[in-house]
């Protein structure tokens, strides 16, 4: 035992992850390493809820996830990585949890309601999807985890699996704390069109793209879309270029980039250049880790049988727990 207070998260492995992943969840990760004791999962069943037609991506998605995250600090030293279709006691509790929700709960979960509306290219009337919130659930309180780093949007994903632990406390008795929901702030960052960043719009600049790509991808953003010519003034507020320079631009560069902006003294495409540069810059740390991770297969695989066997432990004595209460 750490002494600290443990907390967890997940991501589904849809993909690879792009900037949007890095400074909305990510980077903060990285930093609550140190004062938390962190489980952080790769959500392969979950993926699974909106993409079951077509899994032949999944595996290896799961391996460029695990390398991204060692890619930007995730140490397998401080947190417990793992994949969670490799902890089979999640079905268990999910089908044990499944038995008490009430289907109301579930149905006016809001983020199923938008999903349904979002993804109408794909049939999500499954059981499976609707019942995400109840794997989820089972997914947080297995760690018995005292909190789960969130935006505010995600806050009622969270309250769902409060109430779900109430219930089953009252039923069975006092097994499961009540999990906090840790807001987070996350930077302004859309995508290459000012859209949310993702990857089914195709705006994203992901982060196993080459400096060649990035350039490319930064030179096709929308800046602001009233400046029609060189010599017009320009506002950076409205501008997504200057929304990166303040994430990757020194700050003499961000106020430099403004003033000159709004004079006219520096064009669309010089701009983007320069945010081009540094954007690349930036990101070199965590390119040639990616190499790194990528060249070494053994390793990245020897993590994740490590974090599985890890999380395995807590689970199983957790449902331990589960088997006495309800007495099966």
């Amino acid at each position: 035992m750490t002494g600290k207070k443990r907390i967890l998260s997940g991501m589904r492995p849809t993909g690879p992850l792009h900037l949007g992943n890095l400074h909305g969840a990510l980077s903060n990760w990285v930093t609550l390493q140190d004062p938390y004791d962190c489980f952080f999962f790769i959500a392969d069943w979950h993926a699974l809820t909106s993409d079951y037609e077509d899994t032949r991506s999944i595996t290896g998605y799961i391996r460029q996830m695990m390398i991204d995250w060692l890619s930007v600090g995730l140490s397998p030293d401080k947190s417990t990585l793992f994949v969670q279709s490799q902890i089979k006691e999640h079905a268990e509790l999910f089908l044990m949890l499944s038995m008490i929700t009430p289907v109301p709960w579930l149905e006016r979960n809001p983020t199923y309601k938008e999903q349904i509306t979002q993804l109408n290219s794909k049939d999500l009337s499954t059981f499976g999807f609707l019942g995400y919130p109840v794997l989820q659930a089972s997914d947080i309180i297995m760690y018995k985890a005292f909190g789960v780093p969130v935006g505010i949007d995600q806050v009622p994903h969270v309250e769902i699996t409060r109430e779900i632990a109430r219930r089953f406390n009252y039923l069975y008795g006092n097994v499961f704390p009540e999990p906090q929901a840790i807001l987070t702030e996350t930077p302004k960052i859309l995508g290459l069109d000012r859209r949310k960043m993702s990857k089914s719009y195709h705006n994203a600049i992901f982060l196993s793209d080459p400096p060649g790509e990035i350039s490319a991808k930064v030179s096709g953003m929308i800046t602001d879309p009233q400046r029609a010519r060189r010599q017009d003034p320009g506002n950076p507020d409205v501008c997504n270029v200057y929304e990166f320079h303040k994430l990757y631009s020194s700050r003499e560069t961000i106020e430099q980039i403004a003033t000159s902006c709004r004079s006219a003294q520096i064009g669309c495409v010089e701009c983007k250049k320069l945010m081009a540069q540094n954007l690349i810059r930036a990101l070199e740390p965590i390119r040639e880790k990616r190499e790194y991770y990528t060249n070494q297969p053994g390793m990245v695989e020897d993590i994740i049988a490590t974090g599985a066997e890890k999380a395995r432990k807590v689970a199983l004595q957790t449902m331990e727990e589960v088997h006495r209460a309800i007495r099966i």
